[in-house]
């Protein structure tokens, strides 16, 4: 089978990478090499490489920044998604899109399912809501579209790399409390996502003439707080810092930024396991296993 990743050098994409399975022929590309806005761009790659699956990693996720710059944001996360779909369509191959928590609210005190109402607070979520419906309408159930949230990598910038800077520069640090969902691990998402690309004939084989959505974090629950906590805890045990600094739970309200986040964002991953044949595991193991990773590259 035949497999076309844009944004490789992204997290996600950077793992789909490390993690492809063996019976794959893979072709990656960065934004550079194939910018996603570009119709014709898009139309004369995907003709010429014809793969049987797109990945699309590609994403506009400056999620403060979009704020200010909707043009751009809705040019990548919508318009770039319903190209790729266009694409996908005119030579018969399926697409996975990677969405977001985002679109949600955050209003529930339940996990989330992919039928929940969704009402996303800011523009990079309305922007990501608005590509998974142009991707639904053009492809219908040969697309999958998976949310996902709290990503984090060995590669590139992140939640747990920036905490791990900041510990061994600050004396101490103020973490958002108030804010719940569950952190992911990119390593684990690109498995899943590979799980799903094993099983697509039977994931897409249902006329729903709708996109099969699903979710997908590492599991458990975790505030912003409980996250920066571990990622001491466990860089400490794995010597990557050198001493313990106080950490405090602050209210979001105390560390306003131009978008507004979802106050509780947990996604219910069942669905997502039994398609991919994939099982989550713990974030805190996950995490664990992101930071000895991280110490064997610095």
């Amino acid at each position: 089978m035949k497999v076309l990743v844009t944004g490789k050098n992204g997290q996600l994409g950077s793992e789909l990478q490390a993690n492809c399975p063996n019976n794959i022929e893979l072709v990656c590309f960065s934004s550079s090499e194939l910018d996603i806005t570009k119709p014709e761009q898009v139309n004369e790659l995907l003709i010429s490489h014809s793969p049987d699956v797109v990945i699309n990693a590609a994403a506009y996720t400056a999620v403060d920044k979009a704020e200010t710059d909707a043009e751009n944001a809705y040019r990548v996360n919508e318009h770039g998604a319903a190209n790729l779909a266009k694409a996908c369509k005119h030579i018969n191959a399926k697409l996975i899109h990677v969405s977001t928590d985002f679109v949600f609210d955050g209003s529930k005190t339940t996990p989330y399912n992919a039928d929940d109402a969704t009402n996303p607070l800011g523009v990079y979520g309305a922007s990501k809501l608005a590509g998974e419906k142009s991707i639904s309408k053009e492809l219908a159930e040969q697309a999958i579209i998976v949310r996902t949230a709290w990503v984090y990598s060995t590669y590139g910038n992140n939640f747990v790399k920036t905490m791990l800077r900041l510990m061994a520069e600050k004396s101490e640090l103020g973490v958002v409390v108030d804010q719940v969902g569950t952190p992911t691990y990119a390593a684990s998402l690109a498995n899943m996502l590979w799980g799903l690309v094993a099983n697509i004939g039977v994931i897409t084989s249902e006329k729903a003439g709708k996109a099969k959505v699903f979710n997908w974090t590492d599991a458990g629950v975790a505030s912003w707080y409980d996250f920066a906590v571990a990622i001491q805890e466990i860089a400490l045990e794995l010597g990557l810092l050198e001493s313990a600094i106080p950490i405090k739970a602050i209210p979001a309200s105390s560390y306003p930024t131009p978008a507004v986040r979802p106050a509780f964002s947990v996604l219910d991953k069942s669905e997502a396991e039994i398609a991919s044949h994939v099982k989550t595991v713990h974030w805190r193991k996950q995490l664990k296993c992101m930071l000895k990773k991280l110490d064997k590259k610095i």
